[in-house]
C-alpha cells in the first residue's frame, strides 16, 4: 500500500513539472510584453529594448524558464515586472480571499450535497428523486457566469438584498464580509454542488443493486440503515473523488466569478496579471491553482485506495 502512495506522489511531481513547463510556454506565446504595457505606445525601440535587458525578457526562453523553475523550487516567486513588488506579497494580500471564500463555499456545499444526493437515493424515481435529478440537471448545464449575472440582476438590482460588489476593505466585520461574499458564494455553491448532488446519488445507487445490499433488503432491514450503514461506507470513493474534483475547481475555477463581483482573490490577481502582461504573477497564480488541484486529485486517488480492499491488494 505505501509502495502505490509513493507512486502516486511521484506521479504528482511529475505532473507538476509538466504543468510548470505548459504554463511557462503558454504565458511565453501570449502578444505584447510588460515593457510594452509600462512604456506605453509612444515609446522608441531603444527604451524598450534597455527595459526588457533590465527586466530580462531579452533572453532565451529555456533559460528563462531555468531562473524562474529554480526560484520557484526555493519558494522565490520574484519580483512583479509591472510594479515591482515582491509576487509573494502580492500574493499573500489575496490568497487568504480565495482560501477563505473556497472554505465557506466546502463547508455548506459538500454536507448538503451528500444529504441531498441520499435523500434522492432513498427514494429512487419518486417525486423526490426525479424533482433533485430534474433540478441537478438543469444547473450543470448552467455556466457560472450566468448563475452570476442572473443572481446580480434579481438579488442585487431588483431586490436589493446583497451588493453586487463584493469589495472587501479589510474593516468589515464578520456580518459585513459574509453579505458581501453571499451572492459570489451562492454562485459557487449553485455551480459545485449540482453535479456533487448527482454523483453521490448515482454512486449510491449502483452499490445497491449489490448482492450483498439485496440480502440485506431480503432480511428486512430498513432502507434508511442500508444506505447509511452499508451503501454510502461503499461509494465513498467515487463520491470523495467528485468532492475533490469540485474542491479543485473552487479554487482554480473562481477566475470568472471573482472577476464578475471584482472580489479581491488570486483569480482577480492572475486576471490582472494577464491583462497588464505581468508574466510572473500570472505563472505564479496559474502555478498555485495548478499544484492545489493536483494535490487535491491525490488525496480523493489515495482515499479511494484506502477504502477499497480491492485496490489496496490488486492481484
Amino acid at each position: 500500500m505505501w509502495w502505490m502512495v509513493l507512486k502516486r506522489l511521484a506521479l504528482g511531481v511529475f505532473l507538476i513539472w509538466v504543468v510548470s513547463l505548459v504554463i511557462f510556454a503558454m504565458t511565453q506565446i501570449l502578444p505584447g510584453d510588460a515593457a510594452e504595457m509600462r512604456l506605453g505606445q509612444d515609446a522608441t525601440p531603444e527604451t524598450l529594448a534597455a527595459l526588457r535587458h533590465e527586466l530580462g525578457l531579452d533572453r532565451p526562453a529555456y533559460i528563462q524558464y531555468g531562473l524562474w523553475l529554480s526560484r520557484l523550487v526555493t519558494g522565490d516567486l520574484g519580483l512583479s515586472v509591472a510594479g515591482g513588488a515582491t509576487i509573494s506579497s502580492l500574493i499573500g494580500n489575496r490568497i487568504g480571499n480565495t482560501f477563505f471564500m473556497a472554505s465557506i463555499v466546502t463547508v455548506i456545499a459538500v454536507p448538503l450535497s451528500v444529504a441531498i444526493g441520499l435523500l434522492a437515493a432513498m427514494h429512487p424515481g419518486g417525486l423526490i428523486d426525479r424533482v433533485v435529478t430534474s433540478v441537478t440537471l438543469g444547473l450543470v448545464a448552467v455556466p457560472d457566469f450566468l448563475i452570476a449575472l442572473v443572481l446580480i440582476l434579481f438579488v442585487s438590482v431588483q431586490l436589493g438584498l446583497f451588493p453586487a460588489v463584493s469589495y472587501l476593505s479589510g474593516t468589515e466585520d464578520i456580518f459585513q464580509t459574509l453579505r458581501a461574499l453571499a451572492l459570489p458564494i451562492l454562485t459557487l455553491i449553485t455551480a459545485v454542488a449540482s453535479q456533487m448532488i448527482r454523483m453521490t446519488r448515482a454512486g449510491v445507487l449502483n452499490v445497491l443493486n449489490s448482492p450483498y445490499i439485496e440480502m440485506a433488503i431480503l432480511k428486512g432491514v430498513p432502507r434508511r440503515r442500508i444506505i447509511l450503514r452499508h451503501a454510502l461506507l461503499n461509494a465513498i470513493g467515487p463520491i470523495v473523488n467528485i468532492i475533490a474534483l469540485n474542491l479543485a475547481y473552487l479554487v482554480g475555477g473562481v477566475v470568472v466569478v471573482e472577476t464578475i463581483f471584482s472580489y479581491p482573490g488570486l483569480a482577480k490577481l492572475m486576471v490582472d496579471g494577464v491583462q497588464n502582461r505581468d508574466m510572473p504573477v500570472v505563472q505564479a497564480c496559474a502555478m498555485i491553482f495548478c499544484s492545489t488541484y493536483i494535490l487535491l486529485l491525490l488525496v480523493a486517488d489515495m482515499a479511494s485506495i484506502l477504502s477499497n480492499p480491492r485496490l489496496r491488494m490488486p492481484r
